[in-house]
């Protein structure tokens, strides 16, 4: 008698617990992809106004001790460095039309 009653709460349980299983999704869906434009946008708005402000910084404390030829150079180099990060974005969306041009 108590081996039945044992086996109608198992049997009650895991009718509970596969119904459960069975409504609810196993996996998320897949990402569609990465927003790119928007982690262009956070770097341009967020970060480089930063690492500029931190090169100014730099640069007027460095002019300040007298090492005027240091700062020329240092600005020299950082003003390069950001025409190479000008190109590389100009060039990421020069490919991205060549592509839409080329594929659709």
């Amino acid at each position: 008698m108590i081996a039945i009653e044992l086996m109608g709460t198992a049997y009650a349980a895991v009718d509970h617990a596969l119904h459960t299983l069975a409504s609810t999704p196993l996996a998320e869906p897949a990402p569609k992809g990465i927003d790119t434009n928007g982690v262009v946008s956070f770097f341009a708005s967020k970060i480089a106004p930063i690492l500029l402000a931190v090169l100014g910084v730099i640069f007027i404390g460095r002019a300040s001790r007298g090492e005027i030829s240091k700062v020329l150079t240092s600005s020299a180099i950082a003003i390069i460095g950001l025409a190479f990060i000008a190109g590389a974005a100009t060039l990421f969306f020069v490919g991205d039309y060549l592509i839409k041009l080329i594929f659709e």
